[in-house]
């Protein structure tokens, strides 16, 4: 009898790995440390695996997930919340290592999990893309309270910490350039996403680390994933308004910014913003309309392999 395709769905924590092989197969568990980590490739080596599951588990799950790409075994990142949300359709209210490895294989097995590619270049790009994301949120927090506190020492040690955090994020800025001048696929998409009005260094760099598929998807995909393709809302005889959720937060905060810039720079899309200020659109919504056609022009560009051409 020939040995059926198996999903494999793997719980990461700090000090361990759970795993699952399949709904109702067997079930492992090693130490989160390389020594682990090769011994779920020489256990994963011999099996008809189709797919491997593990949680982003805020960066815990590295180790393990290289380990898998290096030994050419097919591993998927799926994400937590949509992994949970899938236990409670499925009538899975516990939760604990053991059952999540459970639900991470059944879930990799009903919903297909788009295959990651190992490209060290961009990982690079994303961990300091999300360095320096972290660092502007600090830098908020930091200035907010630079500005209402009353106490003298507490208002010097936030300007201190302000003046710190800039020079943090030029260093990291400097960093990002280094990283994609030493690569030259990264140097040519970075020109590209240049060559758009509006689109400056600290947009392209975030689209080339924490959205690396932009080039390879359909306009309604990219916006998707941007988080500002608008969904229906309705329900019966009841008629709401088309809405925007989900996608990824850190890159759609740059694009907000960016889409400030090129609705008031890029002729196209300040002719785009134009036409809908005179149809009596809301200011928001047109700035997520941008968003969306800016995306749009720069999945193209990157799919095309041509620059902007618009005059």
């Amino acid at each position: 009898m020939a040995q059926q395709d198996e999903f494999v769905g793997i719980d990461v924590s700090k000090s361990d790995l759970d795993i699952a092989i399949g709904p109702e197969g067997e079930k492992m568990n090693f130490p989160n440390d390389r020594q682990g980590w090769a011994e779920v490739v020489r256990h994963m080596g011999p099996r008809k695996v189709r797919a491997i599951g593990l949680e982003a588990s805020g960066g815990y799950e590295r180790g393990l997930l290289n380990a898998l790409l290096d030994a050419g075994l097919p591993a998927r990142r799926v994400n937590p919340l949509r992994v949970r949300q899938f236990a409670k359709a499925c009538g899975i209210m516990a939760k604990n290592d053991r059952v999540d490895a459970v639900v991470i294989a059944r879930f990799i097995a009903t919903v297909p999990q788009r295959a990651v590619e190992r490209n060290p270049a961009a990982e690079a790009m994303a961990e300091l893309a999300t360095a320096r994301r972290q660092l502007c949120e600090e830098l908020t927090r930091a200035q907010n309270q630079a500005e209402h506190a009353r106490q003298t020492i507490v208002k010097r040690m936030a300007k201190r910490r302000i003046a710190r955090l800039k020079g943090e994020i030029l260093v990291l800025d400097k960093a990002l350039a280094q990283t994609v001048e030493a690569d030259e696929q990264l140097t040519h998409k970075n020109a590209l996403l240049r060559s758009v009005p509006g689109v400056g260094p600290v947009f392209a760099h975030t689209l080339l680390g924490l959205m690396p598929e932009l080039g390879s998807l359909t306009s309604r995909q990219a916006g998707s994933l941007l988080g500002v393709a608008p969904f229906d809302f309705e329900s019966g005889a009841y008629k709401g308004q088309r809405r925007i959720y989900g996608g990824r937060q850190a890159v759609r905060d740059v694009a907000y910014m960016a889409a400030l810039a090129a609705g008031k720079s890029n002729p196209v899309l300040k002719a785009f913003r134009q036409r809908l200020t005179e149809a009596g659109k809301r200011p928001k919504v047109i700035l997520v309309a941008i968003m969306r056609k800016l995306i749009s022009f720069l999945n193209a560009i990157l799919r095309d392999n041509q620059p902007w051409a618009h005059n």
